[in-house]
């Protein structure tokens, strides 16, 4: 199973909670958006009240909701987790936001995926900290309005395009974009994970996963603790070099983080459709993947990496995804043409 597959992402607590930095000085990386943080949280503290609601999107394992938990961890605050798929009916989210107490955070996961009829109820809610709940129907239906108590909503997306405007536009606090980060903040973030599971790794090896992990600090401590069950087996208390190559080699992860999904999905373009440009579609359909795992998971990463190319017409495939997979970039159809 590839270390970006789905069941991972929507795992996320299989990772040992220990990993996740407990203050700011921990967390690596995403440096902008803590320096804004820290000023909107010491601001907030300052006039004795609550943050205003935040907004964090960008792919997956960037530390979206780690960023969540350090916020409630600095304003010393309860923090109530659900995502937006748990959410089905109004009677969910009322559940929710009336059993908030003052100050208390509610982080929603997946926010892209809210019911429409869910935001509507959320408006009211986030502006004016009042919840209408309609009772009964018809002539003889009624609106109740529930007072809330100071609260800060905390969003995490994946996909920001598919949250409507009226719901982006009350994120008051600020709307953040992680990005991927840089492999000498990837090897900081091994470093780290390597103390505190007891684990003895050497430069070579850092440098190698780091090298691997797809700019992204969830990939990366998978890979370590990877390593860590290899050499437990090989009977080594040291990951080397060339202990990590094997493991990553056993992995299907290839010297620039491309799993066989990734180039699968690069041999589809060129293989089946010339080099493109295909529809996500269709990509899917020739694949066997759903095209939201290629969109959400796999093709942020390589258009990052320069072989993926987005256009009006569809995905296609870079000069370097051709000498990347040992082919002749001369040799592609008209479908460019």
């Amino acid at each position: 199973m590839a270390l970006t597959d789905t069941k991972f992402r929507e795992d996320d607590r299989s990772l040992d909670q220990t990993l996740r930095p407990k203050s700011w000085d921990e967390y690596i990386g995403q440096e902008l958006i803590k320096k804004n943080l820290k000023i909107l949280i010491q601001a907030a503290q300052e006039r004795g009240e609550p943050i205003e609601h935040l907004l964090f999107y960008g792919p997956p394992g960037l530390g979206k909701t780690t960023l969540a938990h350090l916020i409630s961890r600095e304003l010393n605050a309860q923090v109530k987790v659900t995502s937006g798929p748990a959410i089905e009916k109004v009677g969910d989210l009322a559940s929710i936001l009336t059993n908030l107490s003052a100050g208390d955070i509610l982080f929603i996961d997946e926010a892209h995926r809210l019911n429409k009829l869910i935001e509507e109820i959320l408006y009211p809610a986030l502006e004016s900290r009042s919840l209408d709940i309609v009772i009964g129907k018809g002539p003889s239906a009624r609106t109740i309005q529930l007072e809330l108590p100071p609260f800060t909503l905390i969003a995490a997306t994946t996909r920001i395009a598919l949250l409507s405007s009226p719901l982006r536009s009350r994120f008051s606090g600020g709307t953040y974009r992680l990005d991927f980060y840089t492999e000498d903040e990837i090897r900081k973030i091994i470093t780290r994970s390597a103390k505190i599971l007891g684990i003895d790794i050497d430069e070579g090896a850092t440098a190698e996963i780091a090298k691997r992990s797809r700019f992204t600090p969830r990939v990366a401590n998978r890979l370590l603790k990877r390593c860590r069950d290899f050499a437990q087996v090989e009977k080594s208390n040291l990951i080397t070099g060339d202990l990590a190559l094997k493991t990553l080699d056993l992995l299907e992860i290839d010297p620039v983080g491309l799993e066989s999904t990734d180039r699968m999905i690069l041999e589809a373009i060129i293989s089946k459709f010339g080099g493109g440009p295909v529809g996500l579609q269709t990509l899917a359909a020739a694949t066997s993947e759903e095209k939201e795992t290629i969109e959400e998971v796999y093709e942020p990463y390589l258009m990052r990496s320069g072989f993926v190319e987005r256009t009006p017409r569809g995905r296609v495939a870079t000069r370097r995804a051709y000498e990347h997979l040992g082919r002749n970039f001369a040799e592609q159809s008209t479908f460019l043409a």
